[in-house]
């Protein structure tokens, strides 16, 4: 059951970050259209971003945070490990990444979003950093 679980988790955990990383990059497009006033193609960003969240990333998020909790359950143990805290504070930063990414995602629906492509540039190697130390913190367990 323990394998299952961990397949499942990094199967939703990869997918969740491809989300994580793609739809910011879609945000960057986005800003570039519109402040060039391509309508055309800013429609196909509004339909493109709303797929993607609603469709997949959202979903994976949902399936990472079940299996992971499944993990902690036929491993209660690591409750008391550091590495495992520092990881879960992670991985509550990223939800709280992924629901900016809705605010977003509305602003755009709206043509509110006032943020420049530079800016979303940014915003997109934030969930980089929290992929990289996610795995370490994962694999090491350094405390």
């Amino acid at each position: 059951m323990y394998l299952w679980m961990k397949a499942l988790h990094l199967v939703a955990m990869v997918t969740w970050f491809a989300a994580l990383f793609y739809l910011p990059r879609l945000y960057v497009y986005h800003a570039m259209a519109r402040d060039k006033g391509e309508q055309q193609a800013i429609d196909h960003f509004l339909v493109m971003e709303r797929k993607l969240y609603r469709g997949i990333m959202t979903p994976s998020m949902i399936a990472v945070l079940l299996f992971g909790g499944a993990l902690l359950v036929l491993n209660p143990a690591w409750l008391t490990q550091g590495w495992i805290h520092a990881k879960l504070l992670l991985v509550v930063l990223l939800v709280g990444y992924h629901h900016v990414c809705l605010i977003y995602l509305k602003q755009f629906a709206d043509a509110r979003c006032r943020r420049g492509h530079v800016f979303f540039r940014w915003f997109n190697e934030l969930p980089v950093i929290a992929l990289l130390l996610i795995i370490f913190l994962a694999v090491l367990k350094p405390f």
